[in-house]
């Protein structure tokens, strides 16, 4: 059994060790090899490095968690893992990664454990397409809050770093705090921690305070009462206003130009809840016009967020209410097709799916469930259709108010986060108690209405968290002929029809693969001629061969071959090449090694990047990395020959 490992930490790895003699867990063959890996995706580091040690230890924690259905976020296991990631991205970017690196990793892994973890080998592609997102991701935040970093860091007086850097970082840049904590270790420093945590404290009080509509007075307003809601049955309504409110303080009337608060005593308005987004429309008076934004619901009261378009409107007037009735009928649509899919969904993937949340307007629907893993395309694609299905049989949709044990008795579903009375709304929608669920939201008459249903779009949200995007009616016609433009457009491109554009932009691939290999070759035929003509440029330090030097038109995939090539026609000597021209330029550096005891090319390497805005590193005969600032690089490179003079 394998429960050992709960208390005693005798777990696989270390069960490895002592079966294959080792004493650590690094010395065990799945790490010696994913070591060895990670080695020559970095350009030869040696696989003692600690940093090494730790991209092999995450790259396994990582896939096996993604693998699990967990997805990098900012919050729960979610950050754990995105921590996990950054951490060893870093240490790649500390041993002279200049590229994305961590996801090749992940082929390593699948062959190491594959066999035994098949789910492993199964989940490649999105372990893969997840890892390089994040570490892309985190390339950018990295660049600019290292550069901050940087700046800040020079200046500093003492060995703290002070808590506004460190909350500047985290919240402008998004730089991760035991990020900072990192560095600051490594430098020998101390975070002010306290007063990052108060500024924190400070910028979520003022997000608590900020609102929809600036700052939410709703909240303070003391209303009496009760509004009735008329707007199952209609979207026009005479009603008596028994309250207006501007700024939180309650008026006795509003005119031309304000924004107010209304309070009706009656409304055919939908106050937002359960998703579903408040109604938007007109109140008439007469010699005036109120235009409302939006319905918020306050106790039992609906308050019509708006703005008076002309007149005056008193407390007591009587008033028409018209509700935007395309809005609210788009926003039906969608919110009907919501308990169709979260119906399809439990069908498809299994009891376990429930709402987590959802928010349905007139242009589209979102819904959160709970599901472990990524939904795979043809399981979308057969929601997709059973929803569909249940459109096309047409039945009617059937409310009915019951209480509370009558409804569980129905089998209805009630919905995550709301609040419920007595007496509830039960709604049971498509053929033979396809969908059972409370709502008290406003729907279609019969399936049919919706029309069509197409989802959009598949994502995890959080932990164990999905959103499914999706459109209905008219908007998911448009989104049906977008999609047939798009694909007319390809066709057109790579002049082909609509049933041969696959084979077509296949063919184009393969010849462009072609293509590039046979400019590989050719670059690197150009650079073993061009490395001849190199040669003449080496100077004389201290007796040593040195060559230095710019290239234009140079695939900087090409220059290790290149350094390699100079360091074997030069026998004893230094080289240093790079590729101006781009924001991000290679540099790279080359040591026999028959001098490597005075110089190691991961030293001058840094030397150099250093005073370009850049970062690198390698082994002692060969170093790779990249700079930023091409306005120093001429500067730095005639720094090289008097640096090399005084260790030569």
């Amino acid at each position: 059994s394998m429960k050992a490992d709960v208390g005693t930490g005798m777990g696989l790895e270390r069960i490895s060790a002592i079966m294959q003699g080792g004493h650590s867990n690094y010395d065990i063959d799945i790490f010696q090899n994913l070591l060895n890996d990670a080695s020559a995706i970095l350009g030869g580091v040696p696989t003692t490095e600690a940093s090494l040690r730790v991209i092999a230890d995450h790259i396994r924690s990582s896939s096996f968690i993604i693998s699990d259905g967990i997805m990098p976020s900012n919050e729960s296991r979610g950050y754990t893992l995105r921590r996990i990631i950054r951490r060893a991205c870093r240490h790649g970017h500390k041993l002279g990664a200049t590229e994305s690196f961590f996801y090749k990793l992940v082929v390593s892994l699948v062959r190491e454990m594959g066999d035994a973890y098949p789910d492993l080998a199964k989940n490649r592609a999105q372990i893969e397409r997840i890892l390089l997102q994040e570490e892309e991701q985190f390339t950018k935040t990295l660049d600019k809050g290292m550069k901050l970093l940087e700046e800040r860091l020079e200046g500093l007086e003492g060995s703290v770093i002070p808590g506004d850097v460190v909350f500047t970082l985290y919240d402008t840049y998004g730089f991760p705090v035991d990020l900072t904590n990192d560095i600051a270790r490594e430098r020998e420093l101390l975070v002010d921690e306290e007063g990052f945590r108060k500024l924190l404290e400070v910028q979520r009080e003022r997000a608590r305070a900020a609102s929809k509509f600036g700052v939410n007075y709703s909240e303070q307003l003391v209303i009496e009462g009760a509004t009735n809601f008329t707007g199952y049955e209609n979207l026009q309504d005479a009603a008596e206003v028994t309250a207006l409110f501007v700024d939180g303080q309650s008026v006795d009337f509003v005119s031309e130009g304000q924004e107010a608060t209304v309070v009706l005593q009656s409304t055919p308005f939908y106050a937002e809840s359960g998703g579903q987004v408040g109604d938007t429309g007109l109140l008439s008076f007469e010699g005036g016009q109120v235009k409302v934004l939006d319905t918020q619901k306050q106790g039992d009261s609906h308050l019509h967020i708006s703005e008076v378009s002309q007149g005056k409107l008193k407390v007591g007037d009587t008033v028409t209410a018209y509700v935007d009735a395309e809005a609210r009928r788009a926003t039906e649509l969608n919110h009907s097709a919501t308990h169709l899919l979260h119906a399809a969904l439990r069908k498809v993937l299994g009891e376990h799916v429930t709402q987590k949340g959802s928010l349905v307007d007139q242009d589209k629907l979102r819904f959160d469930f709970s599901h472990f893993e990524m939904v795979r395309p043809e399981a979308l694609r057969a929601i997709e259709r059973l929803v569909n299905q249940q459109i096309r049989n047409n039945n009617e949709v059937k409310t009915e108010l019951l209480d509370m044990k009558a409804a569980k008795a129905k089998g209805a579903m009630a919905l995550f986060g709301e609040k419920y009375g007595e007496e509830v709304r039960v709604l049971s929608m498509g053929s033979e108690g396809f969908s059972v669920e409370l709502c008290g939201g406003t729907h279609v008459n019969r399936t049919g209405d919706i029309g069509s249903f197409r989802i959009v779009s598949e994502s995890g949200i959080a932990a164990g968290v999905r959103r499914i995007e999706a459109v209905t009616g008219i908007a998911a016609v448009d989104y049906q002929e977008k999609l047939e433009d798009t694909l007319k457009s390809v066709a057109s491109l790579v002049k082909g029809s609509q049933d041969n554009v696959q084979d077509k932009v296949s063919s184009i691939l393969d010849r462009n693969k072609e293509l590039e290999k046979e400019l590989h070759r050719l670059q690197q035929r150009l650079a073993s001629a061009g490395s001849a003509d190199l040669l003449s440029r080496a100077v004389d330090v201290n007796g040593v061969k040195v060559l230095v030097t710019e290239l234009e038109g140079v695939d900087p995939k090409s220059l290790r071959d290149m350094v390699d090539q100079l360091k074997g026609k030069l026998q004893t000597g230094i080289v240093f090449l790079t590729v101006p021209g781009h924001a991000k330029f290679p540099l790279v550096a080359g040591v026999t090694k028959d001098l490597t005891g005075k110089v190691k090319a991961g030293d001058l390497l840094k030397m150099v990047a250093d005073q370009v805005d850049g970062r690198g590193g390698g082994r002692p005969d060969f170093a790779q990395g990249g700079g930023s600032d091409a306005s120093k690089i001429k500067e730095a490179l005639e720094s090289i020959a008097p640096w090399l003079q005084e260790r030569l």
